[in-house]
């Protein structure tokens, strides 16, 4: 990458290009597929951009974890919008964008969930509980927080406002979570080198699945393909693995470089699985 300073959080544009963010360098950055080419964008100084989505519209939407904000990029013109959250030690970290076009993100120091309503700018918050991590939507409409520390989920529903929780096994520190064609949430569990599916209709673990790297593994970034397989990266293995839940069978991708450094990952309109490399400076593709 041009800029090797904890690049992360990649996210596919509409044209197939491969935006992510540059934490350390203040950066934006896009790399597309055809002519192998990279372009950057400077941000304000001290935004150390992360959570990366790009909307329907096309504007890249990341967290500015320094400068308590939510940015939006203008790939066409480089203009650059910030929305200015109500507490000043919000730190969006995960993303997640609805089907009304609302903006949904986890507050990590602040213990908040955010929602940025794109047609007014008004960012409202709510309180989730201590280090909420990633997000996900259901098919009813309700966010899902991982709550790593805690060792929990949070599920939010947007229409009450009311919060309602998933209790985890002791140490599971879940990270990122993802939802499957079938409905189904899928949960990294960092502390237990595991992956989780979840009933979110029931709210409980349907079933818990153990990964190839061991309990010391790491698993990270949860994806789901458009043929409804599940993938997560090992952290401290450098192995990717592909669920296929129907057979219940794993293949393991193994980076060619050590030390890659995944804390997520995006699938693009052909199936290819786009990684940045926060350690090791380099975005990778398993095609």
């Amino acid at each position: 990458m041009p800029t090797p300073k904890f690049a992360r959080d990649p996210a596919i544009g509409p044209d197939g290009s491969v935006y992510f963010a540059v934490k350390r360098g203040d950066k934006i950055a896009r790399f597309e597929p055809k002519t192998k080419l990279f372009q950057e964008w400077d941000l304000p100084a001290g935004m150390q951009p992360r959570g990366m989505l790009v909307a329907r519209d096309g504007k890249v939407i990341f967290g500015g974890s320094g400068n308590s904000a939510i940015g939006e990029l203008d790939p066409s013109s480089g203009k650059i919008k910030l929305y200015k959250l109500p507490s000043r030690d919000g730190d969006p970290y995960t993303l997640v964008c609805d089907a009304q076009d609302n903006i949904w993100f986890t507050e990590r120091k602040a213990g908040r969930l955010g929602k940025l309503t794109r047609a007014s700018g008004k960012v409202t918050e709510y309180p989730i509980g201590d280090d909420p991590y990633g997000l996900a939507l259901d098919q009813r409409g309700n966010v899902w927080v991982t709550r790593k520390t805690a060792g929990r989920i949070s599920k939010f529903d947007p229409a009450s406002a009311q919060i309602s929780e998933l209790l985890l096994a002791k140490g599971s520190q879940p990270r990122r979570i993802a939802v499957a064609p079938d409905g189904m949430l899928w949960v990294s569990l960092y502390g237990t080198g595991k992956l989780a599916k979840i009933d979110p209709i029931a709210n409980l673990v349907a079933k818990e699945y153990e990964l190839p790297g061991g309990p010391n593994a790491g698993p990270y970034a949860v994806n789901v393909d458009r043929m409804g397989r599940i993938w997560t990266s090992e952290i401290q293995t450098d192995n990717v693995i592909m669920l296929s839940p129907g057979s219940e069978t794993l293949r393991v991708f193994k980076l060619p470089t050590r030390d890659t450094g995944i804390r997520n990952a995006a699938l693009d309109a052909s199936g290819r699985y786009w990684y940045v490399g926060s350690a090791s400076g380099k975005l990778g593709v398993i095609e």
